[in-house]
C-alpha cells in the first residue's frame, strides 16, 4: 500500500509503515478518509525529510530526529500556506506512527511527543434559528420535481434536524435501523462510538411519507435513504440539494445539513436542556467540544438584550 502512494522512505519503513496502516484499518476501524489525510500528510513529512537530510529516511532516521527539524517541518507546512488546522492535523498522523512504532518497540523518539501543535480556534457554531429550520423543513420536499425525492430531501433534513445526527450517521443508516414508531434510534458515531438518541413523532411522519413514495422496495437492511437510482444517498448529492433550498429561501451560506446539528443543539439549549444530556445526544466525547452552544446561546441572548432592554437604548 505504502509504496504504491510513493513514500519517500527506506525498505525498513515501508514495511513498518504497511504495518501501521493495517492496524489502523483492523484494529482502530479507522475510515478511509482518516486513512487518506495521514497518507497524505505522512508522504509530506517523509518527503520534506528526504530533502532537508538529503536521502531517503529510516527507522533510524526517524528515531534520530531532532526537535529543531520536526519544527523546520512544520516551519516548511507554514510558509507553503498550510493553515494551523491543516498542520495540526499532519502532527496528529504523523504522531500516530511514531507512537505505534513505539509501542511496537521498533523506535523510540521522544521529541514527537513534545512536539506542539499549533493553536486553534475552535469556531462558534453557526445555527438557523428556528423559523429559519422550519422553513427549511416545510419548503424541502416543494424544491425536485420529482416527488419522492422530495420526500426524501425532507424526512433527511428532518431526521438531522430531530436527532442532532451528523450527515454520515444518517446516510449510514438501514431501514432496520429505524423501524416505525421506534422511541430511540441507535447511531454508530465517530470512533464506532454508539449512542441511543430520542425520535419524534415528526421524524417517524416524515420517513414514512418518504418511504411510501419511494419507489425502491428494498429489504429492510438496504440503506435508509437512496439517490435517484436506488443506491445510498452521496453526501453531495444532500449538500447539493441543501445549496439549492437555501438558495430559495434566501438562507445564509452558513445554512448547511451540519447546521441542522447545530441547530439541533442549540435550541435544546435554549430550551432549558442540560448541557450533559446534549453532549449524549450528539455524541461529543468532551464536554468542552458541546460547550461551544453556550457561546452561541449567550451571543443571542446578548442581542436581545441590546434590542429590548430599555438601558441597552440609552
Amino acid at each position: 500500500m505504502s509504496a504504491s502512494i510513493g513514500f519517500a522512505a527506506q525498505a525498513d519503513l515501508l514495511d513498518a509503515i504497511d504495518r501501521w496502516q493495517r492496524w489502523l484499518m483492523t484494529e482502530k476501524a479507522a475510515s478511509p478518509a482518516t486513512l487518506r489525510a495521514y497518507n497524505n500528510d505522512l508522504a509530506g513529512f517523509l518527503s520534506f525529510m528526504a530533502e532537508y537530510r538529503e536521502r531517503k529516511p529510516g527507522l533510524n532516521d526517524l528515531s534520530a530526529l531532532s526537535l529543531m527539524e520536526l519544527r523546520a517541518w512544520l516551519s516548511d507546512r507554514a510558509r507553503d500556506g498550510a493553515t494551523a488546522a491543516t498542520r495540526a492535523r499532519a502532527i496528529a498522523g504523523v504522531r500516530n506512527l511514531f507512537r505505534w512504532l513505539d509501542r511496537q518497540g521498533i523506535i523510540h523518539n521522544p521529541h514527537i511527543g513534545v512536539l506542539k501543535a499549533p493553536k486553534l480556534k475552535q469556531p462558534i457554531p453557526r445555527p438557523l434559528t428556528a423559523p429559519d429550520a422550519a422553513s427549511l423543513l416545510d419548503e424541502a420536499a416543494t424544491l425536485p420535481e420529482t416527488a419522492w425525492i422530495g420526500l426524501r430531501d425532507r424526512a433527511f433534513f428532518t431526521l438531522l434536524y430531530g436527532c442532532g445526527l451528523r450527515i454520515s450517521e444518517a446516510l449510514a443508516l438501514n431501514r432496520d435501523d429505524l423501524p416505525v414508531g421506534a422511541a430511540t434510534v441507535r447511531v454508530l458515531g465517530k470512533g464506532s462510538k454508539q449512542r441511543q438518541v430520542p425520535v419524534l413523532p415528526a421524524i417517524h411522519a416524515a420517513i414514512s411519507a418518504y418511504l411510501e413514495a419511494c419507489p425502491f422496495r428494498a429489504a429492510e437492511d438496504a440503506p435508509l435513504f437512496v439517490g435517484s437510482r436506488g443506491d445510498r444517498l452521496h453526501p453531495s448529492v444532500a449538500r447539493r440539494q441543501m445549496q439549492l433550498l437555501r438558495g430559495q429561501l434566501l438562507l445564509p451560506d452558513s445554512a448547511t445539513p451540519h447546521a441542522l446539528r447545530h441547530s439541533f443543539a442549540t435550541h435544546l439549549l435554549g430550551g432549558g436542556a442540560d448541557l450533559r444530556a446534549i453532549q449524549d445526544l450528539l455524541g461529543h466525547s468532551s464536554l468542552s467540544t458541546t460547550q461551544r452552544y453556550t457561546d452561541v446561546d449567550t451571543d443571542k441572548l446578548l442581542a436581545v438584550y441590546d434590542k429590548a432592554h430599555p438601558r441597552a437604548q440609552k
